[in-house]
């Protein structure tokens, strides 16, 4: 009985006035006017002739913040369309449906369009984007970092695309590019299911994609990492093409160990081994790089190609390859072009490409664990959703907030910031949020609104 002796006096009616919910999710809704990623939008899906009731732009960007605001199904739209009084007219789930249903294959490239503009804006606004680190220091000054990875999202009923996945799944197999010095999410390729990992189409579709996404300034040095899926002939070929004399592109990729690398391997000398570093800079006992390029005949790939190796002891319950089982260490291996630094920095950079998959993890967490639909195009078209709400957490957090809340992910942001309640007041020809002041976030949000509706109106 004492266990629920702080609800004994609770009652509970459906008769309350003045009070909202959801309210910091304005904060998103507002940033994306502000941004001008309403306007774009708007005009990359106007249609000639009559003009729909709802502006398509505006049910895309509605749709962006539901999201983001932890929405996970379409109708999930009515936690916005009901708060009339706060958010104004929102379309309902059956306008959502319809609106994503004419985004096809041209409205996918205007939509990609309208965020390449507005990106260009927000990162001009926060004086370009932050430096990626690796190391515990910053990768070199005006690097733009892109990370390329695919992750599965599991179907549990017959939809267009999804079928048995290489991991014995059944789903899709979508592959992305994250920004690692924002956290933005510039492209999500939904494919089929049984989509090869190591496709290099689509890897190349999906990375020039992610690099029409970074504005025009900042391409001029650009470091592209990715897991050995990505490393084969046609990608490394192309991105040592993209050096030219006005821009220096880096790569560091993944590289699988087979015969030739174990032979050269176990020729080392072990004078060849220099100590690994940690995420933080300092020595990490037990892990060792070296390097095997001038081990290794490699005819047909890129000049200039360097192959770096790491070992370590295995962690406890570690499964190991017969050769690894010989001396006791465990292998991985990169490649890279990059001539100049330490080994120990070159492989703690390439380490750094983990962070893609915690990156992963939010976007799953912000749309892409579960598709909506039956039909692929309007999967498709969600992920593409998916993509704006990542991207207005990470301007909302870039531009609006600070300390911890500025790193929090998803879920942090949504209890202690996108989900909090006040009482809407009206006076002085205005409407009043007034949020609990015991609520121990209540300065920052306030705050964060200030800081947006200080952004310049798009011109």
């Amino acid at each position: 009985m004492q266990f629920t002796a702080w609800a004994k006096d609770l009652r509970v009616t459906p008769d309350g006035t003045g009070v909202v919910s959801h309210v910091g999710a304005a904060l998103l809704r507002i940033l994306a006017d502000r941004a001008g990623l309403t306007v774009a939008l708007s005009s990359g899906l106007a249609r000639r002739g009559r003009s729909p009731v709802h502006d398509r732009g505006r049910v895309l960007v509605d749709l962006a913040v539901m999201i983001a605001d932890g929405g996970e199904a379409i109708c999930d739209i009515d936690v916005l369309r009901h708060q009339r009084e706060v958010f104004g007219s929102v379309a309902s789930d059956t306008t959502v449906w319809r609106a994503l249903d004419e985004i096809g294959t041209v409205r996918l490239r205007r939509i990609a369009q309208a965020r390449a503009k507005v990106r260009a804006r927000m990162w001009k606004l926060f004086g370009g984007p932050p430096a990626a680190r690796a190391a515990g220091r910053d990768i070199d000054p005006g690097t733009t970092v892109l990370d390329v990875d695919s992750t599965i999202v599991i179907a549990h009923s017959d939809k267009e695309g999804a079928a048995p996945t290489y991991k014995r799944s059944f789903g899709f197999h979508p592959i992305l590019v994250t920004c690692d010095n924002t956290g933005e999410l510039l492209v999500v390729k939904l494919r089929a299911g049984n989509a090869g990992a190591n496709t290099a189409a689509d890897h190349l579709d999906v990375l020039a994609e992610a690099i029409t996404q970074v504005p025009a300034a900042h391409r001029r040095h650009l470091l592209i990492r990715g897991d050995s899926a990505a490393a084969t002939h046609a990608v490394l070929d192309w991105l040592h093409g993209l050096n030219t004399t006005r821009r220096r592109a880096e790569y560091s990729i993944g590289w699988s160990i087979g015969e030739t690398e174990r032979a050269a391997i176990g020729v080392l000398p072990s004078s060849a081994w220099s100590p690994a570093i940690d995420a933080d800079g300092g020595v990490r006992d037990g892990a060792q790089v070296a390097e095997l390029t001038r081990l290794l005949h490699l005819p047909g790939w890129p000049t200039g190609m360097r192959v770096i190796v790491r070992r370590e002891r295995p962690h406890p319950g570690a499964q190991l390859s017969l050769f690894e089982e010989r001396d006791g260490w465990r292998y991985t291996a990169f490649v890279t072009n990059t001539q100049v630094g330490a080994l120990q920095w070159l492989e703690a950079r390439h380490r750094a490409h983990a962070r893609v998959e915690d990156r992963i993890r939010c976007a799953k967490d912000t749309g892409l664990r579960r598709l909506p639909s039956r039909e692929f195009a309007i999967n498709a078209a969600w992920c593409t959703a998916a993509a704006i709400a990542a991207d207005l957490i990470c301007w909302l957090q870039l531009i609006g907030l600070d300390g911890d809340l500025a790193n929090a992910e998803p879920k942090r942001l949504r209890y202690r910031i996108l989900h909090t309640a006040a009482r809407l007041v009206r006076g002085q020809h205005r409407r009043w949020l007034r949020i609990p002041s015991r609520w121990p976030w209540a300065e920052q949000i306030t705050a964060a609104f200030t800081r947006i509706a200080a952004i310049p109106a798009p011109g």
